[in-house]
C-alpha cells in the first residue's frame, strides 16, 4: 500500500509540473513526451532488457536454489555465524531465521535482487514469531531490514548484465567500485543500529570481520591511489572484476520507467546542485547521476531505468554512466523492503528503521561519488 501511494506521489508530481510548463512557459510538447516516454521505456523493458535475460534469471535462480538443498547455505551459515550471533543476539543460534537470513543476504550479495524477496519474507516471518511486541518492530527486525536496505553486493551481476547489453567497452569496470560503495553502506548501517541498540562493536568477532574487510579495502584504495596510474586503475579493475565474474553467468532483471524524469523535477534537483558545485567550485559532473542514488531508496526498478538512462545518454563508458551503475549497486530500495517486510508479518510501528537505512543509503552515495572519482577521473 505505502509504494502504491509513492507511485501515486510520482505521477502527480510529474503532472503538476507538467501542467505548469504548460501554462507558464508555453511547453505544448510536454504531455506528448510523457505518453512517449511511458511507451517507450515499457517497450524497452520488455523487448530489449528482460526478454534477453529471461533464462540468465531462471538459470541463476535454479543454481540458488540447488545450493540451498546441497547444504551450501549451511555450510556459509557456520563460516559467518558466530557474526550474526552477534549481530541479532535476541535470535537463537539453531533458529530457521539465521538461515532465512542467510540465503536472503546470498541473494543479494549476487545481485540477484527480485530472487532475494522470498527469503526476505521468509526471514521476516521467522523473526516476526520471536518478536514479543506483534506490531512494533523488533531490534533483530530492524537490524535485518537495514543490512538489507544497505544493499551488500559482491558481485553486481545485474548491473554488469545490462552493461555488456548496451555493449560497454569493458561491462565490469564498475565491479570494484560498487562493492567498496556497499560495503560503506552497509558498514554506516551496521554502526548506526549497533549504537542504537547497544551491541558491543568491539566484541573481538565483530572487529575480525569489519575491521579485516575495512582494512583490505582501504589498503586497496591506498595503493590505487598513491601506486597506480589512472589507466593501471582500469586495467587492474578490469583484470580483478572479469577474473572473478567469469565463473558467474550474468543475469538481470530490469522495468524501466520514465514519466518522472520526463517531467523534468529531477533535471530541476540535478541542476540545483550543479548550480551549488559551480559557486564552491567543485566538480559537477557527478550531478547528472543523482537521479539515480534518489531514486534507488524509492524504487529498484526506477532506479535502474534511470541508470540504463543515463548510460545510453552520457554513454556507456562515460563517467556518469559508470557512476550510475555505482550509485545503483551501493545500496537497496529502502522505503519499498521497509513496506514489504514489515507489511507481511504486521508491523505498524517501523520505529527508526527507516532513518537508519537512510543513513546507510547516505553513507553509500558519499562513497560511490569518491571512489568513482578515484577510479574513472
Amino acid at each position: 500500500m505505502a509504494l502504491n501511494y509513492i507511485w501515486i506521489a510520482f505521477f502527480l508530481i510529474a503532472f503538476v509540473i507538467a501542467l505548469i510548463r504548460l501554462i507558464f512557459f508555453g511547453d505544448t510538447e510536454i504531455f506528448r513526451q510523457l505518453v512517449d516516454g511511458m511507451f517507450d521505456s515499457s517497450k524497452s523493458s520488455v523487448m530489449d532488457i528482460a526478454l534477453p535475460l529471461i533464462g540468465n534469471m531462471a538459470l541463476w535462480l535454479g543454481i540458488l536454489n540447488i545450493g540451498e538443498k546441497a547444504g551450501a547455505i549451511r555450510f556459509l551459515s557456520r563460516i559467518v555465524g558466530p557474526f550474526f550471533h552477534r549481530l541479532f543476539p535476541e535470535v537463537p543460534k539453531d533458529h530457521p531465521a539465521t538461515g532465512q537470513m542467510m540465503m536472503n543476504f546470498s541473494a543479494n550479495m549476487l545481485g540477484l535482487d527480485n530472487a532475494a524477496t522470498p527469503f526476505g519474507l521468509k526471514a521476516m516471518g521467522s523473526l516476526q514469531e520471536l518478536n514479543k511486541e506483534k506490531e512494533t518492530a523488533s531490534n533483530a527486525q530492524i537490524m535485518f531490514l537495514v543490512l538489507h536496505t544497505s544493499g551488500l553486493t559482491i558481485l553486481p551481476i545485474s548491473i554488469i548484465a545490462q552493461r555488456a547489453i548496451l555493449h560497454a567497452h569493458d561491462p565490469a569496470d564498475v565491479f570494484i567500485p560498487c562493492i567498496i560503495a556497499t560495503f560503506v553502506a552497509t558498514l554506516a548501517g551496521i554502526i548506526a543500529v549497533a549504537i542504537k541498540q547497544k551491541i558491543n562493536l568491539f566484541d573481538k568477532v565483530i572487529i575480525s570481520w569489519l575491521g579485516g574487510i575495512t582494512a583490505f579495502l582501504l589498503l586497496m584504495i591506498w595503493y590505487f591511489d598513491k601506486c597506480l596510474t589512472k589507466q593501471q586503475i582500469e586495467e587492474v579493475s578490469k583484470v580483478a572484476s572479469n577474473l572473478i565474474i567469469f565463473v558467474i553467468p550474468v543475469l538481470f532483471l530490469v522495468v524501466g520507467i520514465s514519466v518522472f524524469r520526463t517531467c523534468g523535477a529531477l533535471d530541476y534537483i540535478v541542476d540545483g546542485f550543479k548550480w551549488a558545485c559551480i559557486h564552491l567550485n567543485i566538480d559537477s559532473r557527478f550531478c547528472d547521476g543523482l537521479p539515480v542514488a534518489l531514486l534507488k531508496p524509492l524504487s529498484g526498478s526506477g532506479a535502474r531505468s534511470m541508470m540504463i538512462s543515463n548510460m545510453i545518454h552520457f554513454k556507456v563508458d562515460s563517467f556518469v554512466g559508470r557512476l550510475s551503475c555505482v550509485f545503483n549497486g551501493s545500496a537497496d530500495t529502502t522505503f519499498y523492503i521497509v513496506a514489504l517486510y514489515f507489511g507481511s508479518v504486521g508491523i505498524k510501528n517501523s520505529r527508526y528503521a527507516v532513518p537508519f537505512g537512510l543513513i546507510a543509503d547516505f553513507a553509500g552515495i558519499i562513497a560511490a561519488i569518491l571512489v568513482s572519482y578515484l577510479f574513472f577521473g
